[in-house]
């Protein structure tokens, strides 16, 4: 981590509030200076004020034309599924046993795992996502690596071993007491060191017994700033399975809230088909929803309702959901959910889109006071976007009127490639390298 005071010159934009809730929740300043000491940002502003702040010498580099924003955070994306990402299946259901079973079977093996957590992250910082809350496999190995590989990055990754003792292959079923043992083991050996944060991750409610519930909400109990994940009303198949599995419930949420699994820090993807009453027990709750729009799309699980989630006042954010996810590009992301908004009959402005890919999804975290903007004091993950990345971008933001439209751009048309820059604590961990002019 740099020990010296460094600036960047750029566009800044970051948040202070949602702003389909709040009027002047974003911070923009077309000619910006970004200030960081130590890793932590010391301020963010317009340039002709900060400048003569700085200490005399400080190196100021220079991107202008370009937009910095704070790391995007994925709150839902499974890192042994990088091998599988596009394989073809009519349903959730048949692509677990067709697909993700027999792939995450490998993670047994340390290289192996170690090896796909390189890979994994490098495709991460390459797309801007500096933080991610990420599903392992049952295997502590697994854990063990993926930790290992984001530390050496010194970014800053929420993880955790996937619980799952029945209507799974033998090759992943742990047992109610061995996945707690090796849970409880992982806590103590990763969360909080570092940048590292622990999730318990049962994979669904099907996939676990009662008893594997009872000793994960024993677990949450007993470590309250550890993190939940897990998936719900992903696919209807899924849910009339759940509350074959579950019939005192009644909802498949009322699954994971019964075993005291609904809390702040507690993350579900999907939440597609909830009723009313779930939405209003998230909320209440703390619970947070990540919402997988290319991953809903791919398996044709359904579209979010974001209406009837704000309704509720559900804390949200978008993610991948790689694999079955079809992108790691968060950019990509917004572009289907832009679309999955307007099917449903809303809108979501490209302001929206980037406050839920940044300080949205820090908030989902519990996260606020750390990542995910630029207030004095807040971790420098930063991101650097280039409006000129591609032929088309340069050519459309180069007739944009306004912030919005130029956002609304980069979501619709960005991908890995509107990434020319990605730092974790004020430190370069991916650069952009342009591509060589084509041969006359």
């Amino acid at each position: 981590m740099p020990a010296t005071t460094q600036a960047f010159r750029a566009s800044l934009l970051h948040f202070s509030a949602d702003p389909a809730f709040a009027q002047d929740a974003h911070h923009w300043h077309a000619d910006g200076l970004l200030i960081i000491d130590n890793g932590k940002v010391t301020a963010a502003g317009d340039y002709a004020t900060l400048h003569a702040t700085l200490p005399p010498g400080t190196t100021v580099t220079d991107y202008r034309g370009k937009l910095i924003t704070p790391g995007f955070i994925d709150t839902h994306v499974h890192y042994p599924q990088t091998d599988m990402i596009a394989s073809p299946a009519p349903g959730l259901l048949p692509w677990l046993d067709q697909f993700t079973f027999p792939t995450e079977r490998r993670f047994d093996d340390p290289a192996h795992a170690a090896a796909t957590a390189t890979f994994f992250l490098d495709e991460l910082l390459r797309n801007g996502t500096t933080t991610a809350l990420v599903y392992c496999t049952v295997h502590p190995q697994s854990v063990d690596a993926f930790f290992d590989a984001s530390s050496r990055r010194g970014v800053r990754m929420v993880a955790g071993k996937v619980l799952m003792d029945r209507h799974c292959p033998d090759f992943l079923r742990d047992s109610a007491e061995s996945g707690g043992r090796d849970s409880e083991d992982l806590i103590r050996r990763w969360h909080g060191k570092e940048r590292q944060l622990y999730a318990l991750t049962p994979r669904f409610a099907p996939t676990s017994t009662e008893a594997q519930l009872q000793v994960t909400g024993e677990l949450a109990r007993a470590y309250p700033d550890v993190y939940i994940q897990s998936h719900v009303a992903e696919n209807q198949d899924e849910c009339r399975w759940a509350m074959d599995l579950f019939p005192g419930a009644r909802s498949y949420l009322d699954v994971y809230d019964r075993y005291g699994l609904l809390r702040p820090r507690a993350v579900y993807g999907h939440c597609i088909w909830l009723d009313q009453h779930d939405r209003a027990r998230m909320a209440a709750t703390g619970a947070a929803a990540a919402v997988c729009p290319t991953s809903n799309l791919f398996l044709g699980s359904g579209l979010f309702d974001f209406r009837a989630a704000d309704h509720a006042g559900m804390l949200l954010s978008l993610a991948t959901d790689v694999g079955a996810g079809t992108s790691f590009s968060l950019l990509q992301t917004m572009n289907e959910a832009y679309k999955v908004a307007r099917l449903q009959g809303s809108y979501l402005p490209a302001l929206r889109m980037f406050y839920l890919a940044t300080l949205g999804a820090a908030r989902s975290l519990q996260l606020q006071g750390t990542i995910g903007h630029f207030a004095a004091g807040v971790e420098a993950d930063f991101i650097v976007l280039d409006p000129k990345a591609t032929p088309l971008l340069a050519r459309r933001t180069a007739h944009c009127n306004s912030l919005e439209e130029l956002l609304f751009a980069l979501a619709l048309l960005g991908d890995d490639r509107a990434v020319a820059a990605s730092y974790a604590q004020g430190r370069l961990v991916h650069e952009r390298v342009s591509e060589a002019a084509p041969e006359p």
